[in-house]
């Protein structure tokens, strides 16, 4: 069964049609909208300031979603797909966005709609992430411009498969014995 720990009073909220791995961890003052997935070993704390997650949002294998203590909050939009073991800490993440596997978004990042942070990507403290781009190296870097159509198309379905995905697990989902 997934981990889900208040800490300082503050419980994890869940919308519906949400799965969590039974490995998963959520802590603290989380609040995630509906059809959205925490995959096996993925962390999200919200131990040291909060983090409101969207609609639509797969946070896959491995990948951890944190924040700065008492500066930096995370905030992840609708329809969007969080990479096998990226880092996620105190940043905005837009709606219809892909962050690649094993990349990092560090503390004050804006990564704008309808863009791509390639796998393996880092970038850096306080970069804005340009709407319809894709970022990739070391440090990111914007590689690429596209169309929002094409993108929101590609990021759309994966979100989607996510979805589907989940729901392949219905009968072992943790949120639905709890409730």
């Amino acid at each position: 069964m997934a981990t889900i720990l208040p800490v300082h009073d503050k419980e994890p909220q869940f919308g519906n049609n949400c799965f969590l791995a039974p490995n998963a961890t959520v802590v603290g003052d989380v609040v995630m909208g509906n059809d959205c997935s925490v995959w096996f070993n993925a962390v999200v704390r919200g131990d040291v300031h909060y983090i409101k997650i969207g609609n639509k949002v797969n946070i896959q294998d491995g990948a951890v979603i944190h924040c700065t203590y008492q500066k930096n909050p995370t905030e992840i939009g609708n329809n969007v797909s969080i990479g096998h073991n990226a880092i996620v800490h105190g940043c905005k993440v837009f709606d219809n966005v892909l962050i690649g596997m094993g990349a990092i978004v560090m503390d004050r990042c804006e990564v704008q709609s309808n863009s791509i942070v390639a796998a393996g990507a880092v970038v850096l403290e306080g970069t804005v992430i340009e709407e319809a781009s894709i970022y990739a190296g070391v440090p990111a870097r914007k590689v690429k411009d596209i169309s929002k159509e094409v993108m929101h198309e590609e990021i759309d379905r994966i979100a989607s498969n996510y979805v589907k995905y989940a729901d392949w697990f219905e009968k072992y989902n943790a949120l639905s014995a709890a409730k």
